[in-house]
């Protein structure tokens, strides 16, 4: 009698693994009529090309906007909360049609089929998605940018550019082979756009305890200016995995996606994109892509309950705000630390940069020192 082995990784979202690199010259593609990516519409390419935006096959038609914009589910009703779309200008629009060559930074990268070209409601989408009308939000500002038209279609990505970071850049279909070569069941994501601290850590191995392995899947795309660059922060990750963490049970791969800040709606694509690499499970903390004061410290947690936990597919780890008592010690959340504010060591991301540029040591309670030197070396330079 044969047994048969069962694939204990979630299935991709729409049930199957979208693969659009088509492994082609550029050079077939020069008599085409091109259009120029920005940095965000480059890394959505990819992300749709490899996989990782599974079910989508290209930007988003009219239909399935306007669904996610008001439903938080594509128009067949799966779950999808940011819209993934492709702005161009009515100069663009008006001379491009069919099969056409996507370019970035002058080089063809991949082709869109065009389908629909349609006028985005962008009033409505900012203040579903990003919850504000804001202009001095950065999603929102880059969404007014976006152009004047969305244009609608499969996409195609020649070649897979590993980018920055080749040694850390995997496809779903390479996280899922790794993760059944260890014999991981179970795997814990965590997304992130900052250095790790030890709140951070703290989160990791309290999950770690839980499941098989760690996939540390941090946001190496475009961010805001008062960011941490993603080479200091991918040299900071390096140096922490190596001293701290159990090397055959993390694996550390980049996430090429831009960041949108759209805060709790952000948190289901990020969680969504993690079933697609094959996790089973997904960390949201406190101010899940959050930026300012726009959204709830847990509204990024909440916002999972609009969902049946079988239709999303990810299990979902809430954790509450964590910190170091120096009461209690150690770290702890108030869930478990009796204490007052006055004993507890709380640093915000401009704290952590003054005293970079400063010059200055971090806690060694907020953050490890190798980590803080990496940190220091990047802004003192």
């Amino acid at each position: 009698m044969t047994s048969l082995t069962i694939n204990p990784l979630p299935t991709p979202l729409g049930g199957t693994l979208v693969n659009g690199i088509l492994e082609r010259d550029p050079q077939e593609f020069t008599a085409l009529v091109a259009l120029e990516l920005s940095a965000r519409q480059y890394a959505d390419l990819e992300l749709i090309a490899t996989g990782v935006y599974s079910p989508l096959t290209g930007f988003l038609g009219q239909a399935d906007y306007l669904s996610v914009i008001e439903q938080m589910r594509l128009a067949d009703g799966t779950p999808w909360s940011v819209p993934i779309t492709l702005g161009v200008s009515l100069e663009d629009s008006e001379r491009l049609n069919g099969l056409i060559a996507l370019r970035f930074e002058g080089e063809i990268v991949g082709t869109l089929e065009i389908s629909e070209k349609y006028k985005p409601d962008k009033a409505s989408e900012a203040r579903e998605v990003y919850r504000t009308e804001d202009a001095a939000h950065p999603g929102v500002a880059a969404l007014m940018d976006s152009g004047d038209l969305n244009l609608a279609g499969e996409v195609k990505l020649l070649k897979l550019s590993r980018g920055d970071y080749p040694e850390h850049h995997y496809t779903p279909l390479e996280t899922r082979e790794i993760f059944a070569a260890r014999g991981w069941k179970t795997v814990v994501a965590f997304q992130t756009r900052n250095p790790i601290h030890r709140a951070h850590e703290y989160l990791h191995k309290v999950a770690l305890e839980q499941v098989d392995g760690l996939f540390l899947n941090p946001l190496v795309g475009s961010t805001k200016s008062d960011d941490v660059p993603a080479h200091v922060r991918v040299k900071a990750y390096e140096t922490l995995l190596e001293h701290y963490y159990p090397q055959e049970r993390v694996l550390f791969g980049v996430y090429p996606a831009a960041m949108r800040y759209a805060g709790p709606r952000e948190a289901i694509l990020h969680a969504l994109s993690r079933r697609n690499y094959g996790c089973t499970h997904f960390i949201v903390g406190r101010d899940h892509a959050g930026v300012g004061n726009y959204y709830g410290t847990y509204d990024a947690q909440e916002i999972f309950n609009a969902f049946s936990s079988a239709e999303l597919g990810i299990e979902i780890l809430k954790f509450e705000h964590t910190f170091y008592c120096k009461k209690c010690g150690q770290l702890v959340s108030s869930r478990t630390c009796p204490h007052g504010k006055e004993h507890h060591l709380l640093m915000s991301g401009t704290q952590v940069r003054e005293k970079l540029r400063a010059g200055d040591n971090l806690p060694l309670e907020f953050t490890r020192p190798e980590v803080a030197e990496v940190l220091r070396a990047a802004y003192s330079s």
